[in-house]
């Protein structure tokens, strides 16, 4: 266990535990998704081996992450002993059918009203009564910088959010929400959550080095190219046996000819260490 980051000194695992595919509402748009009964063996799995930190967000599969999530925690009875991630932005009403495009329109977004309604839905959803971390999904370009985080802080100060966060904005958005925070004595940005992988590297020109000064934690996704970075031997079991696995990223469950290079370089420094190819891919962020 280690500090989060400078802004932020409670304790978690570094390997954070991505609850995209937790859930089960997903499989027939090419995502992965897993029932309850697989969710808690994972979750199972992953607090067994020294994790804590958990994330998850609105709109993952429909709201059934963070409802399993939620289950998990409080059947086990080891909420505190978790730190929640969770993001909102996106439209938490999305899976559910009725209403019309006007309607909807409130419960998305960075403004403060989709805020509130999409904080009161993690609280139900999560069975607790707090957010660890509370992060931006994506930056809208409609709601300004001070009514966000004017917002936010409103609820560090009321309790239910203990850390913020943002993901996928412009370094430009985030250096300019925290010099607000900073002079105005508002809750800053302590942990910013991008796409950064062994095959994409854009994160590191302007991103990682905003993070360095904001004194910022980082927290990538897709570390692992949506599940592309894998050994042959799994290709052509997935052939076999039909197991096609994610797809909603790229083009299709298939690895392409660089994807197909990178997983077999990676694989042979993998044995050279002796270790596993993912921990190879994932150690080259």
């Amino acid at each position: 266990m280690a500090g989060l980051a400078a802004r932020a000194g409670v304790h978690v695992s570094p390997i954070v535990l991505g609850g995209m595919s937790i859930g089960n509402q997903w499989h027939s748009i090419g995502f992965g998704s897993m029932n309850k009964a697989d969710s808690f063996k994972l979750l199972d799995a992953y607090y067994e081996a020294g994790g804590n930190f958990i994330d998850t967000a609105s709109n993952y599969q429909d709201g059934s992450s963070e409802k399993f999530i939620g289950e998990w925690m409080e059947e086990r009875g080891i909420r505190d002993q978790n730190f929640i991630a969770t993001k909102y932005t996106n439209n938490i009403k999305m899976g559910e059918a009725g209403e019309g495009v006007g309607q909807k329109a409130m419960y998305v977004g960075n403004n403060k009203k989709s805020l509130h309604l999409s904080v009161e839905q993690f609280l139900k959803n999560l069975r607790t009564d707090y957010i660890d971390l509370l992060c931006v999904h994506f930056w809208d370009y409609t709601t300004s910088v001070e009514e966000v985080m004017d917002s936010l802080h409103n609820l560090v100060v009321s309790g239910k959010v203990l850390y913020l966060g943002i993901s996928d904005a412009p370094a430009h958005v985030v250096a300019e929400a925290n010099t607000y925070a900073k002079y105005n004595g508002k809750t800053p940005f302590a942990v910013y959550q991008g796409r950064w992988s062994v095959l994409n590297h854009e994160f590191e020109r302007e991103i990682l080095p905003m993070c360095r000064r904001q004194g910022m934690a980082i927290t990538p996704w897709n570390v692992l190219c949506g599940g592309k970075i894998r050994s042959d031997e799994e290709e052509e079991r997935r052939r076999q046996s039909g197991e096609k696995g994610r797809a909603l990223f790229g083009q299709g469950w298939k690895r392409n000819e660089n994807e197909t290079e990178m997983s077999r370089a990676l694989e042979q420094v993998a044995k050279e260490v002796g270790a596993k190819h993912i921990t190879s891919g994932a150690r080259n962020c």
